[in-house]
């Protein structure tokens, strides 16, 4: 097993790490330890806000920053930084096209017991609508580092979305790995039906791979770290040479990867597709691993929908 770490960890250490330039300025509300924005304030503390529980005011200072020639980065909890603040996101960034990072921690339903008001499984889909607004969902600490580098080496407004608990690393070990924004990574090979998947979900599809593999599926695994903008050329290929789709996220299945990949697919090359995420519903307290198995966000749930994809396509 690869190395367990949780990607705002691995954020925050990759921040301090990248964050030498004299332009670049961090915000936060309250929450560096949380958000791990600590790393970088124990670094460059001249650099460092700590803007308190005043999510919106904190956007617009990174944006005024911004206007002035600034990198800038806020953050927050996924749930604040995509819903509280939305209007400022939409129109003090994104309309005027700021170089300002938005980054959500504490997304999806791993927040665990945080319960539903907490678990933002919305915010893939509210960014990506938002436009010229990049979307980033990295999967595993060592990919989360090579996102970090390459948002604060993008000019524009991006939404970095990271995890509260750990997760394996698994892209640290993929030959020739390169991290580029709007371009997916194939994981493993197959020609039966493909897995696409993001964040912590890229980890279950190459569970579900191996199950399907002992049953003599050969399943394609891709690890599609950005939603916006889509590597639609890698999907409509995976489309194209093995028939079938599945997509894998720890968010809702309407308007995040699903969404965005079924866009793709209808436009250019309709297959059958099955969606592996969260229902029409909100989360609700509980440990972590317990809610992903009873929303279905599972090797073997993925597995089975793979198999429902494959028998679509052979009718």
């Amino acid at each position: 097993m690869g190395e367990m770490i949780s990607t705002r960890v691995a954020y925050g250490q990759a921040l301090a790490e990248f964050g030498g330039r004299e332009n670049i300025y961090v915000f936060d509300a309250d929450l560096k330890s949380c958000t791990m924005t600590k790393y970088f304030a124990e670094t460059y503390p001249e650099r460092f806000y700590n803007i308190g529980i005043a999510e919106a005011n904190m956007v617009d200072i990174g944006a005024g920053f911004a206007a002035c020639g600034a990198t800038a980065l806020v953050h927050t909890f996924a749930i604040f930084a995509c819903g509280r603040v939305y209007d400022q996101v939409r129109n003090s960034v994104a309309y005027p096209g700021l170089n300002v990072k938005v980054v959500g921690s504490h997304a999806g339903l791993t927040v665990g017991e945080d319960g539903a008001t907490h678990q933002c499984i919305e915010d893939i889909s509210l960014m990506r609508t938002i436009p010229g607004m990049t979307v980033i969902v990295p999967c595993d600490a060592h990919e989360t580092r090579e996102a970090t580098r390459a948002i604060l080496d993008t000019h524009g407004p991006c939404y970095l979305r990271t995890g509260r608990g750990t997760v394996e690393n698994v892209t640290d070990t993929v030959k020739e790995y390169r991290f580029a924004i709007g371009k997916g990574i194939t994981l493993t090979g197959g020609d039966d039906v493909t897995l696409i998947a993001c964040g912590l979900m890229v980890q279950e599809a190459l569970k579900a791979e191996k199950l399907l593999a002992a049953e003599g599926i050969h399943a394609r695994v891709i690890d599609m770290h950005t939603i916006k903008p889509l590597d639609r050329e890698l999907v409509i290929q995976a489309a194209e040479e093995t028939g079938a789709i599945v997509t894998a996220e720890e968010h809702s299945i309407i308007g995040g990867l699903g969404g965005a990949v079924a866009e793709a697919l209808a436009a250019s090359c309709p297959v059958p597709m099955e969606f592996v995420g969260v229902e029409d519903t909100f989360g609700h307290s509980g440990a972590p691993l317990e809610l992903l198995q009873q929303f279905g966000l599972t090797p073997e749930h993925i597995a089975a929908c793979a198999r429902k994809a494959i028998e679509r396509k052979n009718k």
